[in-house]
């Protein structure tokens, strides 16, 4: 229990620290004054003052803010300060300072997958651990231990590039060069079109030889530009999936009952922390990629919504009325309320059906 809330607060502090850095930089950069930098909500834990900025550590660490002077258009402020006022910003400046908190999210993201393939990564080979009864592979010879070492001429050696090429072959004879007990040769086989679950659960085809991964691995190294490549890459990819999870949710193929709120990141942080630096920064990149996508979605109150806001702006050429851009914000904050009971909710009847 106790390494979970000290992991989770880290995780928590440092991802919100990494959006509101965003934030804060480019306010800065586009001569903007930032009056508060604040992580965490509620009543002020420690804080301190340096120049304008108040850097404050708050009671409830569900969130923080970046407080930029002018923001509000109630604020009174002097002729010299207008200047360096957010609202009297270009709105592609007022984009680009919103926008910052979530793209800093994903280059958090891009640097930690950078480093964890700089510093190595367990990857499963190509050799059998079991073949499966009345398989395609049993009839075609294949057995337990063999080394799948080509594929058509096409030299493999990690079990992902194995089953990629055996699921797209469409049903064809493929050739695999085996090496067993240090002898090579060639086994032809027919792969298997059969109905499998994504990780979605729908049920789609694919192409599969009867084959199991074994517990072998190797740690695999890459250089600072390859590792720099597969974060790109895994930050991509991470991203396309949080998408794609919001439309199967929306779409009902995928339960809002899986959604998990704090209590299950504690539990999950608490967990990954316990196997190693290497998969809690993991988690975390994850995490902080989740991050992103959701506050770029177009719901009033998160950089989404403002961003939204700010595009209708751009196409009308004039900004949003005030009294239904406060309306907005008071719906999102409701939805957002809404959503945070519900995910407390699923975590606690997780908790109780475990």
């Amino acid at each position: 229990m106790g390494i979970s809330i000290v992991s989770v607060i880290i995780l928590l502090g440092v991802l919100i620290f990494v959006h509101e850095l965003g934030h804060f930089l480019i306010a800065k950069w586009s001569g903007v004054g930032v009056l508060k930098f604040s992580l965490g909500f509620g009543p002020k834990l420690v804080g301190r003052k340096f120049g304008e900025t108040e850097y404050v550590v708050s009671i409830i660490p569900l969130g923080g803010y970046v407080k930029l002077l002018g923001e509000s258009e109630e604020d009174e402020l002097s002729p010299e300060d207008e200047e360096r006022s957010f609202q009297k910003q270009s709105v592609l400046k007022r984009m680009g300072i919103v926008a910052a908190g979530p793209l800093f999210n994903f280059l958090f993201a891009i640097i930690a997958f950078s480093l964890i393939y700089s510093v190595g990564v367990p990857v499963s080979t190509s050799k059998v651990g079991s073949v499966l009864e009345k398989s395609a592979a049993l009839r075609a010879g294949i057995l337990k231990g063999d080394r799948i070492i080509g594929i058509d001429g096409k030299d493999v050696s990690r079990w992902a590039e194995l089953v990629d090429i055996i699921s797209k072959s469409n049903g064809r004879q493929m050739k695999l060069t085996i090496d067993r007990n240090n002898k090579v040769h060639d086994i032809y086989v027919m792969p298997e079109t059969v109905k499998v679950k994504n990780i979605f659960g729908e049920e789609i085809q694919s192409c599969k030889i009867g084959i199991a991964i074994s517990s072998e691995t190797i740690i695999e190294r890459l250089n600072p530009f390859l590792a720099l490549v597969e974060g790109v890459d895994r930050t991509w990819w991470f991203t396309k999936l949080t998408f794609l999870t919001i439309v199967k949710i929306v779409q009902r193929v995928v339960s809002p009952k899986t959604l998990g709120g704090p209590i299950l990141i504690a539990q999950m942080s608490g967990e990954y922390a316990k196997q190693g630096l290497i998969p809690f920064i993991f988690f975390m990149s994850v995490l902080s990629i989740n991050l992103g996508v959701l506050n770029l979605l177009p719901i009033p109150v998160l950089d989404g919504g403002h961003l939204f806001f700010y595009l209708i702006e751009i196409i009308t050429g004039k900004e949003i009325n005030v009294k239904w851009r406060e309306m907005s914000q008071q719906l999102g904050f409701f939805l957002l309320i809404l959503l945070m009971i519900f995910v407390f909710y699923n975590d606690i009847i997780r908790i109780l059906g475990n």
